[in-house]
């Protein structure tokens, strides 16, 4: 071959040389070749999904493709529905339950195992409650009461389902009180739940009730709000009435203070008085007692100072200066227990709403019963923990 031929043939075989190159660089028969700029496959958000609830019902978020990372319910006010998302993030559920009647607004992020964050927003409302339930709570909030007051609840509509709503009743105390909640009925009718500590209250302890009901069903009708209060223990007064001795005590840090004389109801009747612990209900100053009220007929209707309610059938420490004649020497007065209006007087300045009188005689009309006003001590303590819904 001539050297002009040689020279001829060299572009040939670089050209058949480059292209093996770039087979060989090929990603295969067909398709494009990748490079360092084309676009990754963009990754799919979570998907954030709101089970809503009817109400009486927690509320649940879930995420698929991801995990959440921050869930917020609110409600129309402003109101947080607190609540707490799973280990492994796939959920969250609120910690207490919708309430009837409310719209809530949700607002959930779930991440991506790439990162991706994706925020979710959407709103569900409850339906109105066909029936409300409210209740009246004693004692008033930020009082101090004496060593014998209960917690006590009285619900507007029959409550049927009572462990649920007493679920929702926390008591906290300043120095670990025991006690526990019973469920009676009111002298009303109406259903009751009282908290009473196993002993009197110590003097100086602090109580607080934080009744979360707001979207409980208590069977008779929902609870569409929550309620707080909370009151002081102060010193220690019982009131000890003898009813043979015609006698009363008041004891004040175990020590006697006041000895009176007094006038108890007539024997041999319905206007005996009762016997057992009632506990002061209210100081009612002056008022107009109407024996018909209590069924004695026309025994008497007549204005009555001092006037100290213990039972709500009507059994009051009161100024009896029309009996006079019989204070520590005969039981005569229909039902309540009387004093001169100078003992009275004192005595009413002295004790407190929820000082204990512990009433002991032998012709009586028998013990004052949970419900007429605060007869709760009159129970053992074994019996009472046996009326709470939980027992």
């Amino acid at each position: 071959m001539s050297a002009h031929a040689r020279i001829r043939l060299r572009p040939a075989l670089a050209a058949v040389a480059l292209c093996s190159v770039l087979a060989a660089c090929s990603s295969g028969a067909s398709g494009s070749p990748r490079t360092a700029d084309s676009p990754a496959a963009e990754e799919p958000a979570a998907k954030v999904t709101v089970v809503s609830p009817a109400a009486g019902r927690t509320v649940t978020v879930t995420a698929t493709g991801g995990t959440l990372t921050a869930v917020k319910v609110v409600d129309a006010k402003g109101g947080v529905l607190a609540g707490r998302i799973a280990p492994g993030g796939a959920s969250w559920v609120s910690e207490r339950v919708a309430a009837p009647g409310v719209s809530y607004r949700v607002e959930a992020t779930a991440r991506t195992a790439g990162g991706k964050a994706t925020t979710s927003r959407s709103t569900f409302d409850t339906a109105e409650a066909e029936k409300v339930n409210k209740l009246t709570l004693a004692p008033g909030k930020n009082t101090t009461v004496g060593v014998g007051q209960p917690l006590s609840i009285v619900f507007d509509g029959p409550v049927t389902r009572k462990a649920d709503v007493e679920r929702q009743l926390r008591v906290t105390t300043s120095n670990g009180t025991e006690g526990s909640w019973g469920w009676l009925k009111d002298w009303s009718g109406k259903d009751r739940a009282d908290w009473r500590p196993k002993e009197y209250w110590r003097p100086g302890t602090k109580v607080t009730l934080e009744a979360t009901l707001n979207g409980v069903d208590s069977g008779g009708g929902w609870f569409v709000r929550d309620y707080k209060t909370g009151f002081t223990v102060g010193e220690r007064q019982i009131v000890k009435v003898d009813l043979d001795a015609k006698k009363l005590r008041l004891e004040r840090a175990g020590r006697v203070v006041r000895t009176i004389p007094v006038s108890g109801g007539t024997p041999g009747g319905d206007k005996r008085s009762w016997r057992g612990t009632a506990v002061l209900m209210s100081k009612e100053g002056t008022i107009n007692m109407n024996s018909e009220t209590v069924g004695l007929g026309d025994a008497y209707d007549k204005m009555v100072d001092y006037s100290m309610r213990l039972t709500w059938s009507g059994m009051y420490a009161h100024a009896a200066p029309w009996n006079a004649q019989w204070f520590g020497v005969a039981n005569r007065s229909s039902g309540c227990i009387g004093m001169s209006t100078a003992q009275a007087a004192s005595f009413y300045g002295e004790v407190r709403v929820g000082d204990p009188f512990e009433i002991k005689g032998g012709d009586t009309k028998g013990t004052v019963a949970e419900g007429n006003g605060y007869g709760a001590w009159n129970v053992s303590w074994p019996q009472w923990k046996a009326k709470s819904a939980l027992s």
